[in-house]
This record gives structure tokens, sequence and C-alpha cells, in this order.
């Protein structure tokens, strides 16, 4: 088990920074302690039984693997959570957007996994310093279970050419893996224990394996911008004010949802997935699963 990172004051100390910016990732800090993490993941589990089955315009699962803060206010709590945010704000600076959060979830002995890939390919805002993405371990993420692997010092790069596999072993819209090899002795294990969070630059190149564990793997990825971040390639793009100010007004501010799927909440919801598919599809041979608009499979 990895040692936690010892944080001041709870923020990321100057030397954490430049490990940061070095190397496109630093973990793990610890943000919740295992009683608070066991509580959000039995209130997450008890939304998974109560609405999978329920009238929703969209399955359930598209709801958590897609913009989940929209229409989720459990996901939204997390990522406001003034202790994830005083680790963020290392990177980013005390002007914080909640630009998406998504859960991925593999169940226990599953084949499903996450190519190797850079996150920035695909969002429309090139390739900004500008955007962080914080993963949250809601259970065990161990190399059984299929932690994420990141290569170290691969954010220097610029954005490398990807494959779109339509994999459905592959928990990425596309299936997308970048295309070079990376060797295994160049992959870091980010092991992460429940409650604790890694944070990567959107041009990290990074993945995850199978969970061949006897537990659920549930991350929660919480992708936070600078307001200097600009979407490039939509017509519009949306984001919560999570701390400080936006003085350039780059994103549309959105609400936090204050109910669970709420009317308003899935009128938006449908709004923002229209308005980004332009950005997440662009250069796609096949139509995306998650983005699709007449998408029915969970």
């Amino acid at each position: 088990m990895t040692t936690p990172i010892a944080l001041k004051n709870g923020r990321l100390t100057p030397e954490l920074i430049d490990d940061y910016w070095n190397n496109g990732f630093v973990f793990p800090t610890t943000v919740f302690d295992t009683d608070e993490v066991a509580v959000m993941r039995a209130e997450l589990e008890e939304i998974e039984q109560t609405w999978r089955e329920a009238d929703l315009p969209l399955p359930l699962n598209m709801y958590k693997r897609v913009n989940a803060h929209v229409v989720m206010p459990l996901v939204t709590r997390i990522a406001l959570d003034p202790r994830v945010l005083d680790v963020v704000e290392g990177v980013l600076g005390p002007d914080l957007l909640l630009w998406s959060a998504e859960l991925f979830i593999k169940e226990p002995h599953t084949t499903q996994v996450v190519g190797m890939h850079q996150d920035l390919t695909y969002w429309g805002m090139g390739e900004t310093p500008d955007q962080v993405t914080a993963w949250i371990a809601l259970s065990p993420a161990t190399v059984e279970s299929g932690c994420m692997d990141f290569v170290k010092g691969s954010h220097k790069n610029p954005i490398l050419p990807h494959n779109d596999t339509f994999s459905d072993s592959n928990l990425l819209s596309r299936g997308q893996e970048v295309a070079v090899d990376v060797a295994e002795q160049d992959k870091t294990h980010i092991e992460l224990q429940p409650g604790q969070m890694s944070l990567h630059h959107g041009l990290t190149i990074h993945g995850s394996g199978p969970n061949v564990s006897d537990d659920r793997r549930i991350g929660l990825a919480i992708r936070y911008l600078n307001p200097n971040a600009q979407q490039k390639v939509a017509d519009r793009d949306y984001a919560i004010l999570a701390r400080g100010e936006d003085r350039v007004g780059n994103f549309i501010q959105i609400p936090a949802p204050a109910d669970l799927f709420s009317a308003d909440a899935l009128e938006l919801y449908t709004r923002i997935r229209e308005d980004q598919a332009k950005a997440m599809a662009q250069g796609a041979a096949e139509t995306l699963k998650l983005y699709d608009s007449a998408a029915t499979n969970g």
C-alpha cells in the first residue's frame, strides 16, 4: 500500500506541486475518512438499487458515466467538498470550475478496462494546462481491482494520435487508446484506498486493467478547470463555479443539483450533453454510445 502524501494544512506543499508538474500526477492524498466514504458508497449503491429500473429518460448508467454532477447531488457534494478543493487549488489556483464528474465502476471478476489515453484528446480544449482530474476511490483501487496506471512525464508530450477501438470491454466512449506502445515498466500503479485521491494532468497517458478482485472498483473522476480554460470545438460548454470567481466567462455557469434526477436537472443534462457532443464526437468514425441522443443501452 502506498503511503499517503503529507499535506500541509490540507493543501499540497510546494514540493508536491513541483512533483505534479514534473510527473503529470500526484498521489495518494487522503480527503475522506473510512466512515465517510462508506456512507458515500452506501448512498450510491442505494441510488443504483432504487433507480435502476426507474422511468428515466436515459439509462441510469448514462447518468453515472456522463456529467453525474448535473443530476446527482451526492456526486456534486463530493466534488465541491472543501477538502478536495483545497488540494486541487494547489494545481489550478483559487478560482475553480467543476466541469464534469464521472463514476467509473468495474464489477468484480469482469474484463472491462480503460485503454491508455490522454484525456484532453477529446474534450475540445486543446492542450490546456488549466485542467486537472481528481480521481477519488470509493472502494479499494488496487492492481488486482484494476487501478489506474500513469506514465510518468507523459504530460510533456502534445496530444498524441489515438485509435478508436469501440471495444465493448473499454469503459471509454470511443474505446480510445493512444497509438503508441506503453511498456509495463513505464506504468506507475495508482493504488488508492477508499477516501484517497489522485490528481493527474489532462495530457498524462493513463489507463487501467480489469477487475479480478472480489469487490467492485468504484472511482469518481472529477474534472476541474481554471476559468482561463476554453472550449474550442463545441459552441457552448458548462460548469459549476466551485470556488473563487470566474472573471473570464468562457463557460455557462450552472447550479448544483438540489434533488436527485429532478425535472429541471434532467432537462439541463440533456442540453449539456447535446452541446458537448460536438467536441466529444469530433473525428469519430462511429456514433458515440455515451453521446448519441438515441442511446438506450446501459
